[in-house]
């Protein structure tokens, strides 16, 4: 669906910042809502939409168990 997307769970991508995961919820927000740049009018939206986005992602990263990889996200994702 989003090929820009980029996996950002260990070993894939070991580092991940805030940026990474901001930028990933913007790319899915603007794939399903169709705007690249909302009009002003759905300004507040989007940008809410991206945030919620984002942070269920931290959210997932911080729960997920990567066994066999030596990494773990234990205590919760980078750039929390």
């Amino acid at each position: 669906m989003c090929r820009s997307i980029r996996t950002l769970r260990p070993p894939v991508t070991p580092e991940v910042g805030d940026d990474d995961i901001t930028a990933a919820a913007l790319q899915y927000v603007r794939k399903v809502s169709g705007f690249r740049s909302p009009a002003a009018h759905n300004r507040e939206a989007f940008d809410r939409a991206v945030a919620e986005v984002a942070e269920a992602t931290r959210r997932l990263l911080g729960d997920l168990e990567v066994r066999g990889s030596g990494a773990s996200r234990t205590g919760g994702a980078a750039g929390s």
